[in-house]
């Protein structure tokens, strides 16, 4: 489908369009970039061509590429849900995004199952995954429902106003709050795995006890693995954790829990969603009192500051 608009002011030709086509400006690039918009019968391939009043611009809408789905036998809690967002409470074991080495349903086939789709302007279907988890991480996870709200949500995890607070048990207790600041990269000697290398993405977590050897933790950069890889400095690991704790264990998922999510609506509006423990993560600590993990946000409003000073002993 093609569109011509004429120009009737003097500006940017993303920021133009942004207006014009009620899309936000990360769209309108994606459109440019794919060559799917002329000025005046020429292909731009910058956002910031300025236009001028009576400059024609046509615009090409490629058609979005729906990929086969797999049938999701699982179903998944929601904690949350209005016309712009869907919290839910991922169970372990599931997979975020389809691979190409990944024969079973993923929340992304679920998604399509329960008719949630997030089709954009240039070509690309996806489904509004913000952030992910891995596989055998528990907890609460945002998907937005339209472009400018996935816009508005992906704009807090840059500036770190959105994020999660998460619930472990480690194979030995810590003795008090530790926050670990050490670069991650991915392991020159494994690459399945990342490891602590200087030159590596600055990463920073505050890791709390709770109570035995449960644990919390706050991330203050997103890397791969990084509460896993941090915890190593520390000379401890998640139970059921093989790739970064020992080889052999009972345990059959690593004990990750993403507890707590806080988030600023796009009306404006606080949120702070608690995601309750699945049946597995609660049988391993019976007998640990339920205030105590209630409100993770208060606990660690108490450690406000922590980080910022170094400590990252045992």
């Amino acid at each position: 489908m093609k569109k011509e608009i004429i120009a009737t002011t003097n500006e940017r030709v993303d920021k133009f369009l942004s207006k014009e086509l009620n899309e936000n400006r990360n769209q309108i690039e994606q459109l440019i970039k794919k060559g799917l918009v002329k000025v005046n019968s020429k292909p731009i391939k910058k956002g910031g061509v300025k236009l001028k009043q009576g400059d024609i611009i046509e615009i090409t809408f490629p058609k979005t590429e729906e990929k086969e789905s797999k049938k999701a036998d699982f179903d998944i809690p929601i904690l949350y849900e209005d016309e712009d967002l869907l919290i839910i409470n991922k169970p372990p074991g599931v997979v975020v995004h389809p691979a190409p080495s990944y024969k079973e349903a993923t929340l992304v086939d679920w998604l399509k199952q329960k008719g949630y789709s997030l089709s954009t302007i240039a070509g690309d279907e996806r489904f509004g995954i913000v952030h992910r988890i891995d596989k055998e991480t528990s907890g609460a996870l945002v998907i937005a429902k339209n472009n400018k709200t996935h816009e508005f949500l992906s704009n807090q995890l840059k500036d770190k106003s959105m994020g999660r607070y998460y619930l472990m048990l480690l194979n030995e207790p810590l003795k008090e709050a530790k926050c670990v600041e050490a670069p991650i990269a991915r392991n020159p000697k494994n690459r399945l795995k990342m490891a602590i290398v200087n030159g590596g993405k600055e990463a920073k977590t505050l890791f709390v006890p709770i109570q035995d050897n449960l644990t919390a933790a706050k991330l203050f950069t997103g890397r791969t693995h990084q509460i896993r890889v941090h915890l190593t400095k520390l000379g401890r690991y998640i139970l059921g954790d093989t790739t970064y704790g020992k080889k052999e264990q009972k345990i059959p998922r690593v004990m990750l829990h993403a507890r707590e999510l806080y988030l600023t609506h796009p009306n404006g509006q606080k949120l702070s969603i608690i995601a309750p423990l699945f049946d597995d993560f609660k049988t391993l600590i019976q007998g640990i009192d339920d205030e105590k993990i209630s409100s993770l946000s208060n606990i660690f409003a108490t450690y406000d500051g922590m980080c910022d000073k170094q400590q990252t002993g045992a």
